[in-house]
């Protein structure tokens, strides 16, 4: 670790008037060597030397920003001296006129920043969605999403299929329990998902979960409902897994006349009316049932998809430990 200069060395450094200038601008905000030169009406080469040497004395920090640095006063690094030595040249430096100046000036500045944006979105409002999708994909904001969720849930993902699910929850929370009646899927979820050591996979039938009564927070079933022999029980033991107040946030299809769909791919169900969802939820003990259609995306081909989400009512219960299930 660098030694800190020594108390005469600061207040050399602090000796220079536009140093001091300088201070007292990075203090509160973060400048670029432009705009500094700009409020201290001070030629490049010369803000820059007085930077450097700033930053020499560990009083400025930098940072990269696309070609341009960016720089601000290390407020929280300087030791005890250091901070009393500046406190009392601050004192002195603010009630300058220069320091007064480039108050004004620095007003200026932070005000010709937000012109820039604002003129951007004044005249590319029309085209933002376009522009902000082909830099960042149309659906960026999903994953994001995930960290509205409590870092210490337990989620089930029922019928995890290959773990793309459970990928996505893992960094978010606690515990990851995803349960698959094919074996293929289990194997393949378990290789994408080894490196996450808070979640489990099991093989097992969604009508009978290997997951103990009232253990997880949550549950979702994203498109497995339509493979299921039985939506109604798989429904019911997705309640029984779940902790009162727990939630479950179900995926699938709207019904639809894709008759295929039963030979290439093993469909039960040809799609589902929202009454019946409603219903099998009310009855297997969740309340607040709320069913919305997912907006379409233009590239792909399947039927239309709705999301349901429920609440499981809250009764005398007493949380159980998961029992330990081997993987």
């Amino acid at each position: 670790m660098r030694k800190p200069p020594s108390i005469y060395r600061q207040m050399s450094v602090l000796g220079d008037p536009l140093r001091t200038r300088l201070l007292l601008l990075l203090e509160r905000n973060e400048l670029g060597v432009g705009e500094l030169c700009a409020i201290t009406q001070t030629p490049q080469p010369t803000v820059s030397r007085h930077l450097k040497a700033l930053a020499d004395a560990s009083w400025v920090s930098s940072r990269s920003e696309g070609t341009n640095r960016r720089y601000a006063m290390l407020t929280q690094g300087l030791d005890p001296a250091a901070r009393s030595l500046w406190l009392l040249v601050r004192k002195e430096a603010a009630g300058t006129v220069s320091a007064q100046q480039d108050d004004k000036r620095l007003v200026q500045i932070l005000a010709e920043r937000r012109t820039r944006s604002q003129e951007f979105f004044r005249a590319g409002a029309s085209q933002w969605d376009g522009l902000r999708d082909d830099l960042f994909g149309r659906r960026f904001f999903l994953p994001a999403l995930l960290a509205l969720l409590d870092d210490d849930a337990e989620i089930a993902d029922l019928g995890c299929g290959t773990g793309a699910i459970a990928e996505a929850l893992a960094p978010f929370v606690a515990r990851v329990v995803g349960v698959d009646g094919s074996a293929a899927m289990v194997r393949a979820a378990k290789r994408r998902l080894e490196a996450h050591a808070n979640v489990e996979i099991h093989t097992g039938a969604l009508e009978r979960l290997p997951i103990d009564d009232g253990s997880v927070d949550a549950a979702t079933m994203f498109l497995v409902l339509h493979h299921v022999a039985d939506p109604k029980r798989a429904i019911a033991e997705a309640c029984r897994v779940l902790r009162p107040g727990g939630r479950i946030v179900l995926v699938d299809m709207f019904p639809h006349d894709r008759e295929e769909y039963r030979a290439q791919m093993g469909h039960l169900w040809l799609g589902f009316p929202q009454t019946d969802v409603e219903e099998w939820l009310s009855a297997a003990g969740f309340d607040n049932v709320h069913v919305v259609p997912l907006p379409a995306d233009p590239k792909a081909k399947g039927p239309g998809l709705f999301a349901a989400r429920a609440v499981k009512r809250r009764a005398a219960s007493v949380k159980t430990a998961p029992r330990l299930v081997s993987r």
